[in-house]
């Protein structure tokens, strides 16, 4: 397990949380501020040029995005030839080429950061394709991005430069090492160590320091026992020693000394025989109680031998001269990135101990709280996850089975069923072939034939399938990292079904004699023919599906579209998000793609959300027309029967429930609305008149609108997409009604076989425009009764509201059924539908005593604003914040509805103050929906009479038009008007007579 301090946890977090600001406030400095320390090389050392050129990627495409300091110079120094060359070695190297890069032999005035990061991760083989130093690190950084080992690196150094007028900084690529910088005291004589008190437990597997009086190093003991350590007093009295940390900073002089060695006869101290190592043989030297003997006695990283004894003696002369400070850090976080099994317990629980650092089990992932740990990764809502699993760059759609214990890793599942305590890791090649390996999450890859493999062992895995040895290795090491396992394929899928072969192999249940006709790689041979770009591109897709896999997640779980701010931060969709949408879309029903698409337009915003925004309306569009369609009865021949027809309407007041019959919300909640008609000034408004015309034509007009047009062509009148086109609404009906077909078709034709061509004429009144008492959805109402009785066509009240809800989408307009219902039907209505697409409005009459009702027109009164609002804009504002699921919206919706049924009992018994209080609370609960229908001139108008008034509403979507309110008893409706005359004047603010049907 990764190993920390054990300090105050008070402290520890207060620490932390003060380190983490401070060390990235440092990091954006050393980004845009030209005077801010910054480190001129950050070298990356890597085992050979395969993993060099991986890890030059990745820097690639940190500068590109501009989170590389500019002022720095990063390389990345691949052992020579691709020979270990142990991490001495590889510092000897940097410095060649540091000599080479700067022309100087001096270093001075460099500030120089060394990641030594080599390594083929054998402990951890899914990290080694790209190297563990781009490992997952399970938090997000304050810009939005997942972080790597690297990152945290990059970011906990950023300060340190400022504290290191010259010299360098070696640190080891595996030990992420987290401190204040200001702790660092460096004079820049000789070296100095960083180091922090650990349980003597932790001391015995690191590297352990014996301070001296003058805080030099007096011993640098490696790896030695407890009993050790204690003997050589290195143990406090409260069982702590001053541990290695990996890091270690030499100065000027030392960096000189050490190219010396290397300057005239490099292969001498840079081989694989000789294998220096950084600690023990650069370290130990310059320990003021080292010996040349007991330096020379010190165990080595490869084998002894007498070209090691000749460099460790060239190493004595060169670095003994030299002390080394020993820096002690407190408080300070040491954490130790080690075996696989360590992974899956740090990601499942351990991650609570880092809490202090941002680090979390689910890091820009979508998987459901609890479900399993992950990184990058997607766990569908429809797989099956075991316990303590960790997902890292990978997917698990709907089907999947995922075991206990289990890693996923850069692979993507689908209906497969993957065991228990295994890693599952894919990669593609530089031949274009996959390669997908299986071990157990405890195997170690350094072991023989006689280690564990999947629940048995190699040998075991030989034996139970009668394999020869040779099959599976063709050199002398005998180990899980050489063992040729895991058979090449064609596809990714391919390749996870061979590699769960191999684990059904290794319980005497799979298929062998595939096994045997594949080629076959091993675990080290993935870390040579990893194909890096495929790697970075996968990590890339999988970040892009996060996104759209969490904003599914949101819509599924009915949060709010607020919570998707901010997940689209480049305003745009990549092309593997575009072909997610389609995908999704293609199988969508009305529902799924309405508030996919609505989701999308508000996390992206600007003129491309908007662009998806008209998609969830056509969505909706589309649901309304398809479910006319559903019910339309086709009539052979439509024929005029009457020279001439006419159909008068009157207004409606709408008094609760007013939005709940708008889809969608009707059709996924059903719809209650209480409302009434009413006349304006004595008369229905609304008047629609056709007369028969021997000419083949259609003459559409209106007179308040003072339009005349004449029409003898279909696609002229088959465009009725606009709102404000003056004949759009007589347009929508000839469709809604299928006079004329939406798309083709001939006008004479249709006119022949309807016997004549006829003229239509509409007209509103004495209303204004924009009044809020559902004008132009009575107006369409009246066209449909008007044709559908011109042509002796039989239409139930029922398919009247469904030709105009049609009528509304066609004009894209919007909107719901009460207005039709309100204006065609006369009195006081309470009407209801189910949800479904297929709205069965049911219409009810509110029984009122004669007295009741006539108390109530006396006390009803509508009050002119002189302002217009249209109700299509804020039809579209409020249907979106519905299927936005944003809270209070649909609370009100919701409660909106309770509201009508109340409204209906209280004027059932005749309590009209009773019902005056509801339509107060229930304009509070509109001004919810939707802000826009109050405003300032409003408010003031209410408030001038609100002493002679007991209840009031808007009338319609509100923002504008009429007003209507219950005055108190006794209190005549002059009183209102002359106290609107008071204050408004000649403003045009008026009540006007009005009477309920």
């Amino acid at each position: 397990m990764p190993k920390t301090t054990h300090t105050h946890p008070s402290l520890e977090s207060l620490f932390l949380s003060q380190y983490l600001q401070d060390a990235w406030d440092d990091y954006l400095r050393s980004l845009t501020r030209e005077t801010f320390p910054c480190w001129d090389y950050i070298v990356l050392t890597a085992s050979d040029e395969h993993q060099a050129e991986g890890f030059r990627k990745q820097l690639k495409q940190r500068q590109v995005s501009g989170f590389l300091p500019g002022r720095t110079h990063f390389h990345v120094i691949p052992d020579p030839e691709g020979r270990r060359v142990g991490s001495g070695g590889a510092t000897l190297n940097v410095l060649r080429s540091l000599v080479e890069e700067t022309k100087t032999e001096d270093f001075g005035n460099l500030r120089i950061l060394v990641i030594h990061s080599g390594g083929d991760s054998r402990r951890v083989p899914q990290y080694s394709a790209l190297g563990k130093l781009f490992s997952p690190v399970p938090r997000v950084l304050p810009n939005g991005r997942p972080s790597t080992l690297f990152d945290e690196f990059l970011v906990a150094m950023s300060g340190v430069a400022g504290r290191i007028r010259e010299g360098m900084l070696l640190l080891s690529g595996d030990v992420l090492l987290l401190f204040n910088p200001l702790q660092i005291d460096f004079s820049g004589e000789g070296a100095a160590v960083l180091s922090f008190k650990a349980d003597v437990e932790t001391g015995k597997n690191h590297g352990v320091y014996l301070k001296n009086d003058d805080d030099n190093v007096a011993e640098f003991l490696h790896k030695q026992t407890v009993e050790t350590l204690k003997e050589k007093g290195a143990v406090n009295n409260r069982g702590c020693v001053d541990i290695d940390t990996g890091a270690v900073i030499f100065s000027p002089g030392i960096l000189r000394a050490l190219y010396s060695l290397v300057k005239k006869d490099p292969e001498r101290f840079v081989n694989e025989k000789v294998r220096l190592n950084l600690y023990g043989d650069f370290q130990y030297p310059m320990a003021t109680g080292a010996t040349l003997e007991s330096f020379l006695r010190e165990k080595s990283e490869g084998e002894y031998c007498r070209e090691l004894e000749e460099a460790r003696r060239a190493v004595w002369y060169a670095l003994h001269p030299f002390c080394m400070k020993l820096l002690r850090l407190a408080p300070a976080q040491f954490i130790h990135f080690g075996t696989t099994g360590e992974v899956l317990e740090l990601m499942d629980t351990g991650v609570e101990s880092y809490a202090g650092l941002g680090w979390s089990r689910c890091v820009s992932s979508s998987i459901n709280d609890g479900a399993a740990a992950g990184y990058m990764s997607i766990l569908s809502s429809g797989a099956e996850c075991g316990k303590g699993v960790y997902l890292e760059v990978s997917s698990a759609g709907p089907g999947a089975r995922i075991g206990n214990r289990t890693i996923l890793s850069f692979v993507d599942v689908g209906d497969e069923v993957v065991p228990d305590d295994v890693v599952l890791h894919a990669l593609k090649r530089r031949d274009g072939k996959f390669v997908a390996r299986i071990y157990g999450t405890h195997d170690n890859p350094k072991e023989g034939k006689e280690g564990s493999f999947l629940g048995t062992s190699l040998e075991g895995f030989v034996k139970a399938n009668a394999l020869k040895e040779s099959e599976i290795w063709d050199s002398q090491e005998h180990t899980l990292w050489t063992a040729r396992l895991y058979p090449v394929c064609d596809t990714i899928r391919e390749a996870i079904k061979a590699s769960l072969n191999v684990h059904a192999m290794a319980w005497g249940r799979g298929d062998v004699a595939v096994w045997r006709s594949s080629e076959r790689t091993s675990l080290q041979a993935g870390f040579y023919d990893a194909d890096p770009d495929a790697l970075i591109a996968w990590e890339k897709r999988m970040g892009e599906l996060v996104q759209m896999d969490a904003l599914e997640k949101l819509i599924q779980a009915g949060r709010p579209v607020s919570d998707v701010q901010g997940l689209f931060p480049e305003g745009r969709l990549t092309l593997i998000q575009r072909q997610w949408m389609e995908g999704r879309l293609a199988s969508a029903d009305y529902r799924d793609r309405m508030r996919l698409n609505y989701y999308i337009g508000k996390a992206l915003g600007g003129a491309e959300g908007e662009r998806y925004i008209a998609h969830c309306f056509h969505a909706v569009q589309e649901a309304v027309l398809n479910s006319a369609a559903e019910q339309w009865k086709e009539e052979a021949v439509r024929r005029i029967v009457h020279k001439e027809c006419i159909v008068e309407l009157p207004l409606r007041l709408n008094w609760g429930g007013g939005w709940s019959d708008t889809p969608p919300y009707c059709y996924e909640n059903g719809g209650t609305v209480l409302n009434a008609a009413v006349l304006l000034n004595g008369k229905k408004p609304v008047t629609v008149r056709l007369t028969a015309l021997e000419e083949k034509k259609i003459v559409l007009s209106s007179g308040d609108m003072g339009v005349y047009g004449e029409f003898c062509h279909i696609e002229e009148l088959q465009d009725a997409g606009d709102p404000y086109d003056p004949y759009v609404l007589q347009k929508a009906a000839l469709m809604a009604c299928g006079i004329i077909p939406k798309h083709g078709g001939d006008l004479e034709t249709i006119l022949c076989h309807m016997g004549a061509g006829f003229q239509m004429d509409t007209e509103v009144v004495g209303v204004p425009k924009g009044s809020g008492l559902g004008t132009s959805s009575i107006l369409a109402a009246a066209c449909v009764k008007a044709l559908c009785a011109f042509t002796a066509t039989p239409c139930t009240p029922q398919e009247i509201y469904r030709h105009v809800l049609v009528m509304e989408q066609i004009m894209s307009t919007g909107g719901g059924w009460q207005d039709q219902v309100g204006g065609l039907t006369p009195g006081i209505k309470f009407i209801t539908t189910m949800p479904g697409r297929s709205q069965d409005i049911h219409v009810e009459s509110v029984r009122m005593a004669a007295e009741s009702l006539e108390e109530l027109n006396a006390r009803l009164i509508l009050i002119y604003t002189g302002q217009r609002r249209l109700a299509r804009n804020l039809l579209r504002d409020v249907v979106g914040r519905y299927i936005g699921n944003e809270p209070e919206t649909v609370t009100a919706l919701n409660e909106i509805q309770r509201l009508a049924a109340l409204m209906r009992f209280e004027l059932e018994r005749g309590h009209i103050d009773d019902f005056a209080h509801l339509l107060s609370q229930h304009w509070e609960l509109s001004k919810k929906i939707d802000g826009g229908s109050s405003n300032t001139l409003i408010e003031h108008i209410f408030s001038t009479v609100e002493d002679l008034i007991e209840g009031r509403m808007i009338c319609g979507a509100g923002g504008g038009g009429f007003l209507q309110a219950i005055v108190k008893k006794g209190v005549g409706k002059d009183s209102v008007r002359d106290r609107l005359m008071d204050v408004f004047q000649d403003a045009g603010i008026e009540v006007w007579d009005c009477r309920l049907v």
